[in-house]
């Protein structure tokens, strides 16, 4: 959805639609008429520069796709996009909250799931990925689930992967962002492996009370031994750039003691 010849009332009706909800829902909640806003569906009315950000606010646009309906209202964009790089304060902030999880593993990503930054313990496990798969840019979810990456080394491999697709599914869900089906469509066609049923290699359902009946946990098996990892995710509030709005920082942490113990002596082997 982002560079686009629409018109701003088509843009406008495709993310009303996206997000489920009706005119008079969306215009009752950004404070405006509900005949205003259906002239601005079908063009017979412009909106306002601030009109744009308010319906986009209120429909949970992302800000590159923002930036676009701004485009077709006929305004300059809204939301600057700089590199990773070039966010000061708060590619410092990245930076600090990735060397504070050590001994955890972590790593900032973009809405792709390709890699920004990576703190010392994340940079030790991806260091024997296949060259191929470090470029252009090393992509996690590429690298988890590859043939050649991880996913010889992951235990519950169709557990994990059915989780990752329903990650991918629900970010394309909420974002829209281009390039994210090719990216679900490349991973779906990776092969399944055993145990996986024929719609996402989803598992049988954990027993309760097992650690699978919380939550997820990626098993990993290293030349240390296994590790046993569950994963949080860090994102930016009230972000004003469209790189610092894709941004987030994920980190592994211990299910279970052992794990907990090789970790650290992993990230003492890293220093």
């Amino acid at each position: 959805m982002t560079a686009t010849t629409e018109p701003f009332g088509e843009l406008l009706r495709r993310w009303r639609t996206h997000r489920r909800r009706t005119q008079m829902d969306v215009a009752l909640a950004a404070d405006v008429s509900t005949r205003h806003f259906s002239c601005l569906e079908t063009g017979r009315s412009a909106p306002s520069s601030e009109m744009v950000e308010r319906l986009c606010e209120e429909l949970e646009v992302p800000l590159r796709e923002r930036n676009a309906l701004h485009l077709a209202a006929g305004f300059a964009p809204a939301h600057a996009e700089r590199p990773f790089t070039d966010l000061g304060a708060a590619a410092d902030a990245v930076r600090s909250v990735l060397d504070g999880q050590v001994p955890n593993p972590a790593v900032a990503v973009n809405v792709h799931w390709d890699l920004l930054a990576a703190n010392p313990v994340m940079a030790a496990f991806l260091a024997e990925m296949p060259p191929d798969l470090a470029e252009p840019r090393l992509n996690m979810l590429r690298a988890t689930l590859h043939p050649r990456g991880l996913a010889p080394r992951i235990r519950n491999l169709a557990q994990w992967r059915a989780h990752v697709l329903r990650r991918v599914r629900r970010q394309l869900d909420r974002t829209a962002a281009p390039g994210l089906a090719d990216l679900l469509a490349e991973l779906s066609a990776y092969p399944a492996p055993a145990g996986a049923s024929a719609a996402d290699g989803a598992p049988e359902a954990p027993a309760p009370g097992h650690l699978d009946d919380i939550a997820v946990p990626m098993r990993v098996a290293t030349d240390h031994g296994d590790l046993s990892l569950l994963y949080t995710v860090t994102v930016f509030g009230a972000a004003r750039d469209v790189t610092l709005d894709e941004i987030a920082v994920e980190t592994f942490y211990p299910a279970d003691p052992a794990t907990a113990e090789l970790l650290r002596a992993l990230a003492g082997s890293a220093d």
